[in-house]
């Protein structure tokens, strides 16, 4: 199903040559006070220290540079994004010698927007659905004759998403699961392809909000959502869309359990303090609800032969004049 879907584990090695000597290879944490939690060796792969914040740098550099192999001429790329994505763009743009454009709803933290400008690219404003960045982007898009560069449905931002697992699994080989905090399910998917192919009966783990009526997608097989897109309830920016993608959907479908982790506002909040306070690492809430999910009942339930769990720390940007306690 991945292949049908347009990306390949073998664009994703293509995707971590190109792009592994401009990004960091993160460093993966462990804690025995998690561990005594969980009862499981739990390993934290620390995206949150990676390029702009967030693992959102792979897939945004990978992009930019494959476009720029294939088109003769590339002035400019425009996205839209709730944050993260938008900063990775800016800082990929920057470091490519293009420019940037990124679409942001009102609503999104201070200091990602900051960050936005901060990285070099013009940042547009737009109302509070997710169609509004939608239309603003394509208007940009058509102005300015920018190439699009969507957060997640884009089979170049997967492949440099699924960097994250072939790194992981260089690092921590015997891991026997791996949970990811989704949004559009561009990390995720990318994350399934690679380390379903470098150890096929390792499982894939989805982390969201609750209300995102991911489950119901996984076990269906279809798509459960209807009309326009909708944000979510929650304290997660990061992860507060509520569909999934049109190519990430199938991929999805096809490689993660279907068991899916729906973590509460407060077990993010109490998965960020642990970080925070035992780790001394700064995560933001989507990163939150991965720790969160690793010590949850339902991990308590899962198989004890899931010995070895990775967590994917997905970003750090967090506004620390408005922490979520």
């Amino acid at each position: 199903m991945a292949g049908e879907c347009g990306v390949t584990y073998n664009d994703i090695l293509s995707a971590h040559n190109r792009i592994c000597n401009l990004i960091h290879k993160t460093p993966v944490f462990t804690s025995e006070q998690a561990d005594l939690k969980t009862g499981r060796r739990i390993f934290f792969k620390a995206e949150n220290l990676q390029k702009s914040g967030s693992f959102k740098a792979r897939g945004a550099i990978n992009a930019v540079f494959k476009v720029k192999e294939t088109k003769a001429a590339l002035d400019a790329v425009v996205t839209h994004s709730s944050g993260n994505h938008g900063q990775a763009l800016a800082w990929a743009s920057r470091v490519a010698g293009v420019q940037c454009y990124v679409v942001v709803p009102k609503m999104a933290p201070a200091v990602k927007k900051n960050a936005i400008v901060g990285y070099g690219a013009s940042l547009v404003e737009c109302g509070l659905e997710p169609v509004d960045r939608y239309n603003t982007c394509e208007k940009i898009q058509e102005e300015k004759k920018a190439e699009f560069i969507p957060p997640y449905d884009h089979v170049d931002v997967i492949a440099g998403q699924g960097t994250i697992a072939v790194e992981f699994l260089e690092q921590v080989p015997n891991l026997d699961a791996i949970l990811v905090p989704i949004s559009g399910g561009g990390m995720s998917s990318g994350i399934a392809i690679a380390a379903k192919a470098i150890k096929p009966d390792i499982k894939i783990f989805l982390v969201t909000p609750k209300g995102k009526k991911l489950e119901e997608c996984l076990r269906s097989g279809k798509r459960p959502w209807e009309g326009p897109p909708k944000y979510l309830d929650t304290i997660a920016d990061g992860i507060r869309l509520q569909q999934t993608g049109q190519i990430t959907t199938p991929i999805l479908i096809d490689l993660a359990e279907k068991d899916v982790f729906e973590m509460s506002d407060e077990e993010m909040v109490q998965g960020m303090k642990f970080s925070f306070e035992r780790m001394k690492l700064v995560i933001e809430a989507a990163s939150g609800a991965a720790v969160g999910a690793a010590f949850s009942d339902k991990m308590r339930r899962m198989d004890s032969s899931l010995r070895n769990i990775g967590v994917i720390l997905c970003g750090g940007n967090v506004d620390i004049d408005d922490l979520p306690w």
